[in-house]
């Protein structure tokens, strides 16, 4: 576990930006990966704890310590093995995940944790620019033909172990280019395409095929029937997101310059990728209030200033976290307190405790927010007396989070064979004993948003790759695919 000594020898070191003022002139990645020596130091730092609190704190259970130990011996070929034996893509999570294990790593007792996320970082970016990450064919076939319906990071993850035991895989996408949320969810200076494209590349040459386009369950030219897949196929995974957004209802929501984040963020994606857009929605020369605090609003923040915008404002409902969160009662586990994004640091005026309370207008478009403060006790909210104030708004973004996957379309049509979703709308498909990740409807197995609700791409790629194992085993009997 890395050098005995090594915790106490080095500190821990960040991942470098480069500057705001020159990052914001484009779309692209600017985190400045550690050389092979700064990650060998960092991995030196994993202590022998005894306990890898880490592995834990990790959804997909990456065996930290392990290839933190490799690392640090320069023994980097192996350590990409053990980073892919756990997760299937790395190069996401390493550029995107919040980092629990982080969280979770013994040394953030004293606030300063390896930087796990940097290590596996580096491992991938060398596995790829070394040639290590090669496609990987099933030697047999199975006759088994199984369905993926959505393109993230839960439906790749379910499609690549599926095909590599040998079953002919097929993943749908409602959209025109294959990754979900990752593709249009995501700003390209957080994560640049190329990491999707790279992969899928890779899954084709194991025998995925990938259809785009598709809308299952949905209406028009690009709709498909789901009860064409249940005649088409031995098994069908259900692995779209949680994309029904969280509405605001005050007076105003249908003014003209209130959008949902997700119908303002993909199109500076689809730009970037060279698609030309009749209208797209921009922040140039505008106020703009973000209204969430969480990492989709702070993707709005990132995005609208490349924009130009004049202003930037985000409100958060809940009270301001604590800069640190209290250790002896959080730790190991994930802890509330005040983050802020390099998106925040290239200029963002930040509110907490505030409500919206109208949308105002001149002529359908909106011109300013009216809001108030309020404060939280026992739980629940009340309005601070003579507390409201108006601010000047021409854009605003509602990132208020996702509430259930879509009902429309395919939740209904399978709802009508036997579908069930839970309290919370989600598809309904449990986790523990006989039966995982298996719906109502047979032959049909649910994973990721779709069925946890809005999460982590961590938890995505964990829930595909066990929905992928339960699959194997109803088609197979039995499974030798990792749990």
């Amino acid at each position: 576990m890395g050098k005995p000594t090594g915790f106490i020898e080095y500190q821990r070191l960040s991942e470098a930006y480069e500057p705001a003022d020159s990052r914001l002139k484009h779309y692209r990645e600017f985190v400045v990966t550690l050389s092979d020596e700064q990650a060998a130091i960092q991995g030196a730092r994993c202590m022998d704890c005894g306990v890898p609190f880490c592995n834990n704190g990790c959804p997909v259970n990456n065996i930290i310590p392990d290839w933190n130990d490799l690392v640090y011996r320069g023994n980097w070929e192996e350590a990409l093995a053990v980073l892919h034996s756990t997760n299937n893509f790395p190069d996401f999570t390493g550029r995107i995940c919040p980092a629990p294990c982080e969280a979770a790593c013994t040394l953030n007792i004293n606030n300063d944790p390896v930087g796990i996320k940097s290590i596996e970082h580096a491992i991938v970016d060398k596995g790829w620019a070394m040639g290590w990450i090669k496609p990987q064919p099933s030697a047999r076939k199975t006759g088994k033909k199984v369905a993926v319906v959505g393109s993230g990071p839960a439906g790749l993850a379910a499609a690549q172990q599926l095909a590599r035991v040998g079953h002919a895989v097929v993943v749908f996408e409602k959209s025109d280019r294959i990754g979900g949320l990752l593709r249009y969810g995501i700003p390209d200076f957080k994560f640049e395409k190329s990491h999707i494209d790279r992969r899928v590349a890779q899954m084709e040459a194991e025998g995925v095929e990938f259809r785009v386009n598709q809308h299952i369950g949905g209406s028009g030219a690009h709709g498909v029937p789901a009860n064409r897949l249940l005649a088409d196929f031995d098994a069908v995974v259900l692995a779209g997101g949680a994309e029904q957004p969280r509405d605001l209802p005050v007076p105003g929501r249908e003014l003209d310059g209130v959008y949902f984040a997700m119908d303002f963020l993909p199109q500076q994606n689809k730009v970037n990728a060279g698609d030309t857009l009749p209208a797209q929605t921009l922040a140039t020369g505008k106020h703009v209030i973000v209204i969430g605090g969480g990492d989709t609003g702070s993707d709005c923040v990132g995005t609208s200033n490349r924009h130009g915008a004049l202003s930037v404002t985000q409100f958060e409902l809940m009270p301001q976290p604590p800069e640190q969160e209290n250790k002896e009662l959080t730790w190991p586990y994930w802890p509330l307190k005040m983050r802020t994004s390099s998106s925040h640091e290239e200029g963002c005026t930040r509110d907490f405790a505030v409500a919206t309370k109208e949308l105002i207008g001149e002529n359908g478009k909106v011109k300013a927010l009216k809001a108030v403060r309020v404060e939280w006790k026992d739980g629940r909210m009340s309005e601070v007396p003579g507390s409201e104030f108006e601010l000047k708004a021409d854009l605003v973004l509602l990132a208020m989070g996702f509430v259930s996957p879509v009902k429309q379309g395919l939740l209904e049509q399978l709802g009508s064979l036997g579908l069930e979703l839970d309290a919370r709308n989600n598809v309904k498909a449990s986790t523990e004993g006989a039966g995982c990740y298996a719906t109502g409807v047979g032959k049909v197995f649910a994973a990721g948003d779709m069925r946890r609700g809005q999460s982590l791409v961590v938890w995505a790629i964990r829930e595909g790759r066990q929905c992928a194992r339960e699959v194997d085993a109803f088609l197979m009997g039995s499974s030798s695919l990792p749990r």
